[in-house]
């Protein structure tokens, strides 16, 4: 199994702090974002690589953070040859960009690079292994505001996904999805077509709701809520939060 890490956008919303300098390698304490994060998937056996793929402004900054970093697992990074936000592929086209460039045969964990996260990615797993179809995860979030900001879904008993929407007016259940998503080898082909059949290709969201429209998908229910399983660095502020309670 792979482990994509989506990791090409520009952060603009944090100013100056990423203007220059890409948002998973921002340090919380003495330990970036990204790493973080990586500390926890490196151990899971099933992974084999990490592949990251970046934007051309940061991709030496990547290379160079890979170089000093000391892993189990290969860390390969990827430019998807875009140079600002204006002109970024998106996170759906990215992880077509990085499945043809390192062609990619087998299953993939794709995940997102911004925040922090408070459990370990081995549950997912183990949960997508015994479902055998794609896998997303989900939280409880009891905020109607903030599941308006999200992808929201409706399980089965069986912890099917019977729909998916992104950022409803109206949700229809309590079940906020994450970007953190696992698709198997054969959902390849599907993916590599998917924006050319209509799916969108901005947030990495877009793409596990053509996913749910078309094949079935199992949604991985997470042990707590939003607040105590991840925490969202999308400004200035959080960041100095972020700092000030985890750093």
């Amino acid at each position: 199994m792979k482990n994509i890490v989506i990791a090409a956008g520009y952060a603009t919303r944090l100013g100056e702090l990423t203007k220059n300098f890409p948002k998973p390698l921002l340090k919380i304490g003495d330990k970036s974002i990204l790493g973080r994060m990586l500390d926890d998937i490196d151990r899971i056996a099933e992974i084999d690589e990490h592949i990251i793929v970046t934007n051309h402004k940061f991709a030496p900054i990547f290379e160079q953070w890979a170089s000093e970093q000391h892993y189990t697992k290969k860390i390969t990074v990827i430019d998807d040859g875009t140079s600002t936000n204006e002109t970024r592929l998106g996170a759906v086209r990215d992880l077509q960009y990085a499945i043809a460039k390192a062609n990619v045969e087998d299953d993939m964990l794709v995940v997102a690079a911004d925040n922090l996260l408070f459990f370990s990615f081995q549950g997912f797993v183990d949960f997508a292994k015994e479902k055998s179809t794609p896998c997303i995860m989900c939280h409880k979030q009891t905020s109607k505001e903030k599941l308006q900001r999200t992808g929201v879904v409706v399980l089965d008993a069986d912890n099917k996904v019977l729909c998916m929407e992104e950022k409803p007016l109206e949700p229809k259940s309590t079940w906020a999805v994450p970007p953190f998503y696992i698709y198997r080898k054969e959902n390849i082909d599907m993916i590599m077509h998917a924006v050319d059949n209509g799916c969108g290709f901005d947030a990495p969201g877009n793409l596990a709701r053509y996913m749910v429209d078309n094949v079935p998908v199992h949604a991985w229910p997470m042990a707590g809520t939003g607040e105590n399983l991840r925490f969202d660095i999308g400004s200035i502020d959080t960041y100095k939060e972020a700092c000030e309670k985890y750093g």
